[in-house]
């Protein structure tokens, strides 16, 4: 090992810092991403079974038990990575509902949420906010960072908590016990619910939900990933109101491919939670 001395040795310890700064979060200023435009493609050439007909999936299903078109309201995620959304087409081909996110960690803002929010207000579409969660930053300063960039808007979506492992970051590989991630969750969802006067919505993947026993927390409501199957396959017993069910999806109004969602229950019960559930 060799030892470095003097300038260069200083020099190499606050490039370290930097680094160390850096790998959780803790730069300068927020980071804004990239709006993407992405290629537009044709629902009409992606038809799958299973889904709606006005949608397409890139890589579909056969779905087996119970189909995704069995539930009558549909809406979307969406990020950067889908550029500007045109909602009145995506709301005459069947959507109700969008989550887009808004901000990751402690310092991240996606411009996709300020660009594409008011364009869903305006077009009818129910609207709200997610945030990414990170795992070097606490729940407290992830909840400020989610307040003070998302605004509060009456009658919008309730926010939504994104938890996840991120297989993908080079900043923070960090995993913490079942026990600290539920508690995180507690204590992101306090803050964030007395600010919007509404809980977040706890969005999860099967592997996230089983390493760290979400089935535990009563108090939470779940929008659960399953691509492959009925909510009801990959979390036996688990009660949801929300199911992403492609990650591949082609929705009229929208370029590349986009997250597809189903609400739990019919027309009068999707009223019934929204006069609840939408921000006071």
């Amino acid at each position: 090992m060799t030892v470095l001395t003097g300038p260069r040795a200083v020099l190499t310890a606050a490039l370290a810092a930097v680094m160390f700064l850096a790998s959780c979060g803790g730069g300068g200023g927020p980071t804004v991403g990239r709006l993407e435009r992405p290629r537009t493609l044709n629902a009409a050439d992606y038809r799958a079974t299973g889904i709606p007909r006005s949608f397409g999936d890139t890589k579909p299903h056969e779905w087996d038990s119970i189909r995704p078109d069995r539930y009558p309201i549909h809406g979307i995620d969406a990020a950067r990575y889908q550029g500007d959304i045109n909602f009145y087409a995506a709301r005459s081909a069947g959507i109700n509902f969008a989550w887009l996110k808004a901000t990751e960690g402690g310092d991240y803002l996606d411009p996709g949420f300020p660009r594409n929010a008011p364009r869903a207000r305006a077009a009818g579409v129910a609207v709200g906010a997610y945030h990414f969660y990170y795992f070097c930053r606490t729940a407290r300063e992830q909840a400020h960072w989610f307040i003070e960039n998302v605004p509060r808007v009456p009658g919008d979506l309730p926010p939504v908590l994104d938890m996840e492992w991120n297989h993908q970051s080079r900043t923070c590989q960090k995993r913490p016990s079942p026990e600290a991630v539920r508690e995180d969750i507690r204590v992101f969802s306090t803050i964030v619910a007395q600010h919007y006067g509404t809980a977040p919505v706890v969005y999860t993947t099967p592997d996230f939900y089983a390493q760290n026993d979400l089935g535990r927390m009563r108090g939470s409501e779940f929008w659960l990933r399953s691509v492959a199957g009925h909510p009801s396959e990959r979390y036996p017993q688990e009660r949801w109101t929300f199911w992403q069910y492609t990650g591949t999806g082609v929705v009229p109004g929208i370029d590349g491919i986009v997250d597809i969602n189903a609400f739990a229950g019919d027309p009068v019960s999707w009223q019934a939670w929204l006069s609840v559930r939408r921000q006071k």
